[in-house]
């Protein structure tokens, strides 16, 4: 039997990569990015368990680099696809990263490079250099050069520092064209863009963020190294205004429910209560959508104090030019009243935008990849609708089951 192809590395396709590699068969996993992990292992924790990203990724690298059945080609992405299911031909490209697999992760090309670069990993919350690990648990476990910062040959330094020979300035992409049985196609999703939301004036503070630039917030890669700080000021919130639905559910911008945001938002509020538990947190809601174990949230916010959940919409979200004060206005549907307050930080909660890139697949009005595919292609996970982590495991390890078929 040929390999399977998995495309995407987030942890969707990491469990369909694993499930197919211990039953004997032979995986091809491609990630466009350098690493594997996708958007969980940017999380600060996730629900229902409230576990940082090593608790599950990390096991699951471990699974990976043990099992030689799976080949990982990360920097990776399908540029065409022909044939039938046991018969699929594929092309693939691979963008270089200009350090190769000598790498040690050893770290004196960082200590050398004059060039600095913003974060991307940590959505620009920071500096790393022109040659940079992405991320502590970065699998594979090697650096890579951004080239739109590096200064190349005209500066060299980290090529003659490297002791290994492993990097090459002069890499060029490269293309494999391959044989695969079938495909699943894990692609993931991004964060919708917030700046195209009217009202909200996302771009005119640094202290409205978004739901998953919240997640860096928290964390200990995060400005505050671990505490909670306002991006602009560097300072504890003593205020925290949710926005849910911030351009979900409505036909201007996202005309679905993006299913996890309201638990999102709950998690972030049991955070904060842990973090600063005098800080005030208000989350305003359409509609609270929670369910199964997700509901366990709801309850514990419900019981917490100073957190106070709001059924109304926050119309619109205003930045004092002289104070940087941030103002809500809000209505109150229990009250049957319209308000308008200050608080130190906004959060929006923006919906999931579907990354479904695979050649010549059907996909609904809204860009999710729709289940009915020629025979041999999968869509799962996020690629097909909005998940959380636990559902999208399971959507990982169905379409490793219907790929392995005749």
């Amino acid at each position: 039997m040929k390999p399977i192809l998995v495309i995407g590395g987030g942890i969707t396709g990491v469990t369909a990569a694993v499930e197919l590699a211990e039953t004997g068969k032979e995986v091809i996993l491609i990630e466009k990015k350098s690493y594997l992990g996708g958007k969980v292992i940017q999380m600060h924790n996730y629900f229902p368990k409230l576990c940082p990203p090593a608790c599950g990724m990390e096991i699951n690298f471990r699974r990976i680099k043990n099992n030689s059945r799976i080949t990982v080609m990360t920097h990776t992405e399908l540029a065409a696809v022909s044939g039938k299911k046991g018969a699929f031909t594929v092309n693939l490209k691979t963008v270089s990263r200009y350090v190769n697999d000598l790498c040690t992760a050893c770290g004196e090309c960082v200590a050398i490079c004059p060039v600095e670069r913003p974060d991307s990993f940590n959505y620009n919350y920071g500096l790393t250099r022109a040659i940079y690990l992405p991320h502590p648990l970065a699998y594979p476990q090697r650096y890579e050069i951004d080239d739109n910062f590096c200064e190349g040959e005209s500066c060299g330094k980290c090529v003659e520092i490297c002791k290994y020979d492993a990097i090459d300035l002069n890499a060029k992409p490269l293309e494999k064209e391959i044989e695969v049985h079938s495909i699943i196609g894990a692609t993931g999703w991004e964060n919708y863009d917030a700046s195209k939301i009217s009202g909200l004036n996302y771009n005119k503070s640094l202290d409205i963020v978004t739901n998953v630039e919240f997640e860096i917030l928290l964390s200990d890669k995060g400005p505050g190294e671990g505490k909670l700080v306002r991006p602009s000021d560097g300072k504890p919130p003593k205020s925290i205004a949710f926005v849910q639905c911030a351009g979900s559910r409505d036909e201007n911008y996202l005309p679905y429910c993006s299913a996890v945001c309201c638990s999102a938002s709950l998690k972030h509020a049991l955070n904060i209560a842990d973090m600063l538990p005098d800080t005030k947190v208000s989350i305003h809601y359409v509609d609270l959508r929670v369910t199964g174990r997700n509901e366990d949230f709801l309850r514990r916010v419900e019981e917490t104090k100073n957190i106070e959940l709001v059924k109304g919409k926050i119309a619109r979200v205003d930045v004092d030019p002289e104070s940087n004060v941030l103002y809500v206005e809000a209505e109150n549907i229990a009250e049957g009243l319209k308000k308008k307050e200050a608080v130190d930080m906004v959060v929006l909660a923006t919906g999931i935008v579907p990354t479904a890139n695979i050649p010549g697949t059907i996909k609904n009005d809204d860009n999710f990849m729709l289940t009915n595919q020629q025979n041999g292609i999968y869509p799962a996970g996020c690629a097909k609708k909005p998940m959380d982590v636990s559902t999208s495991v399971k959507d990982g390890t169905a379409a490793a089951l219907k790929a392995m078929g005749k």
